[in-house]
């Protein structure tokens, strides 16, 4: 009986017990969808992918959603600071761009070592057609520099090559934008310009690749205007100077003034110990503001910027005054609008804010000046003075790379201010004429420098005509020398491209990126570098090296020898001649194969060699000088 029961209930237990069904991903919340499609693990091939498995993950991945949101972020997040935060916008065609402009820029760099390589480093080398490629890509600005950056940032002993470009690609473009700034910024109306601005364009301009901003300088001045605020109050709790809601609180007593500028001297150079850089006065770095925060040290002018910045800041309006030889400030003494020069003292912020009279400052530059010259100026012609201290620095350089790109820069930094100075544009033509670059620009310039003052008739047309002669040449350029180590005039060279070096006199660390077979200088350079003292002479190999102390030499082959420990050379040309350093030497590009199509074969054996030499060949083996006009010893 109990056994009938048991059967005839076991259909309704059937009835009411059954198969659990499967759930599909597409019936998941879109919310759910969403966060298991930007886990990281997903890159944007899978989710075009999974968009194109059905309508409901197509709708889940539309371009404005999380999904796309989420790739581009992962993938570029420098560029997060371009977008509002929970904007809408068009992730996926965002996407898209970025992605063609890193495809564009990437062949764009690697196109440029084939057309711009030589095997002596050209100085102050200019890529604006490789500018110009990428302008006329007309693609968001922020996305070129994204993806140079991107280059910069990869494996740092690899594709050397492709960074050096990217580099100099990226210096140009920043540059650009800094120089529209700049006019911009000159545009304003005198009141509006502010010396501090000014002195950051310049800044940024002649270092792009730093991290120089206004808004950065800005807190860094704000910190020690607080800081006086500080000892104010200390010494007088109720001062004005401590009310004030802004920096236009200007301060009317005077000497609620002076106590300013006390405490202002008691914190600049006493308590932050800043001061006139005497012992390295040319420095540039004493001109760029940033540095002169970074150091506590500068010059007259950019210590006067500073200075004059604070005690705005503080209430108190001091102006610019282009003293001779020693850039002041000075302090109106009596009601606004007297140019009596006695009725001002003037401050030598160089001098730890020491307070002068009128005639006072003569004994600074040790003569007597007219009463002009205690005038107060521009925030244009303070930044002509800042600019002109850097194109003298650029001037009495030693015709290396910095220095002329130093004078490059301030050329340009000046002329965007003063676009008709005879006397600059020359020496700009002249300076690009001889450096070989932007012929077709030195032509601009002479034709504009003729139309200012035809009395330079003379200078112009010899550069016209030599210009003229340089561009032909470029139109028929010489096929370079390919050397190979097997032919019989070769079989004296020792040492291949991208052997580590040690120069047994000098001590120093270099790299060969070239050789001669015998030393090709001229006479007068092998008479003035002793070269007949060494014991094989002239009738020897030489090579041409990248020194650490990023010179570039010619040295005899019995001054070489490989290194012992080789290491990283840190010169800036490295990238132009080798693709990647592997512990144990470097790697020439493809030009530089081209040009020497048997070394690498024999800087690995060499490599191989040394190696055994060290270890006994019981362990496996790991994967006459000259600057930049061939001038310094052998």
């Amino acid at each position: 009986m109990a056994t009938s029961v048991a059967k005839e209930e076991q259909p309704s237990l059937n009835g009411i017990i059954s198969e659990p069904q499967t759930q599909k991903l597409t019936d998941l919340p879109t919310e759910l969808l969403e966060h298991i499609l930007c886990f990281p693990v997903l890159k944007h091939v899978d989710i075009c992918n999974v968009s194109c498995c059905c309508k409901r993950l197509h709708d889940v991945c539309h371009g404005r959603g999380k999904v796309w949101e989420h790739q581009y972020k992962l993938r570029w997040p420098r560029l997060q600071r371009f977008y509002r935060h929970n904007e809408s916008c068009d992730w996926l065609r965002e996407y898209k761009t970025r992605h063609r402009v890193g495809i564009q820029i990437q062949r764009t760099v690697e196109s440029i070592s084939k057309r711009f390589f030589t095997e002596v480093p050209c100085v102050g080398q200019v890529l604006g057609d490789s500018f110009a490629e990428i302008e006329s890509l007309g693609m968001p600005e922020h996305f070129c520099e994204d993806e140079l950056l991107f280059i910069l940032n990869s494996d740092k002993r690899k594709s050397l090559t492709l960074k050096y470009y990217a580099k100099k690609i990226l210096y140009f473009l920043r540059q650009q934008n800094i120089l529209r700034s700049l006019k911009s910024f000159l545009e304003q109306p005198a009141e509006q310009q502010s010396a501090l601005e000014g002195a950051v364009l310049v800044d940024q301009y002649c270092n792009p690749l730093a991290d120089v901003t206004l808004d950065g300088i800005s807190v860094q001045i704000d910190e020690i205007a607080e800081k006086v605020k500080k000892m104010l109050r200390i010494k007088n709790p109720s001062h004005s100077s401590l009310r004030g809601a802004n920096d236009d609180c200007v301060i009317e007593d005077y000497e609620l003034q002076r106590q300013v500028l006390g405490a202002l001297n008691s914190v600049l150079y006493e308590q932050l110990q800043y001061k006139g850089n005497e012992c390295d006065y040319y420095n540039p770095l004493n001109s760029y503001i940033h540095q002169v925060l970074l150091r506590r040290t500068g010059i007259p002018i950019s210590l006067s910027v500073l200075y004059m910045t604070l005690a705005r800041k503080l209430g108190i309006q001091l102006e610019p005054v282009n003293f001779p030889n020693h850039f002041l400030l000075r302090w109106c003494q009596k009601p606004t609008g007297s140019e009596d020069i006695y009725d001002f003292v003037y401050v030598d912020a160089f001098g730890k804010g020491k307070q002068l009279k009128a005639k006072e400052c003569e004994y600074l530059i040790g003569h007597q000046v007219t009463a002009d010259y205690y005038s107060s100026i521009s925030t244009t012609e303070v930044l002509l003075r800042m600019v002109g201290n850097l194109l003298n620095i650029g001037k009495r350089g030693e015709g290396n790379e910095k220095s002329y790109q130093l004078l490059r820069d301030s050329l340009d930094l000046y002329l965007t201010i003063n676009p008709d100075n005879v006397q600059y544009l020359l020496l700009q033509a002249r300076l690009y004429f001889h450096l070989g670059i932007w012929p077709e620009k030195v032509l601009d310039i002479l034709q504009h420098i003729q139309a200012l003052d035809p009395s330079q008739h003379g200078a112009v047309g010899y550069l016209v005509q030599h210009t003229l002669e340089h561009i032909q040449h470029k139109k028929h350029p010489v096929t370079p020398e390919v050397k190979r180590r097997s032919a019989p005039e070769h079989l004296e060279v020792q040492y291949s491209v991208g052997l580590i070096m040690k120069h047994k006199r000098s001590g120093y660390n270099c790299v060969i990126y070239g050789w001669d077979p015998k030393c090709t200088m001229s006479q007068e350079w092998i008479t003035t570098m002793r070269v007949h003292q060494l014991s094989n002479g002239a009738n020897q190999p030489f090579y041409n090296v990248l020194v650490q102390d990023g010179t570039c030499r010619y040295a005899a082959q019995e001054n070489l020898e490989p290194h012992s420990a080789p290491m990283e050379i840190g010169h800036p040309e490295v990238g132009r001649y080798f693709s990647e350093f592997t512990e144990t030497h470097y790697v020439a590009n493809e030009e530089l194969q081209t040009r020497y199509p048997e070394d690498l074969r024999e800087t690995l054996g060499t490599v191989r060699e040394l190696y055994d030499r060290t270890t006994g060949g019981q362990d496996e083996a790991p994967a006459a000088d000259q600057n930049n006009h061939r001038a310094t010893s052998m």
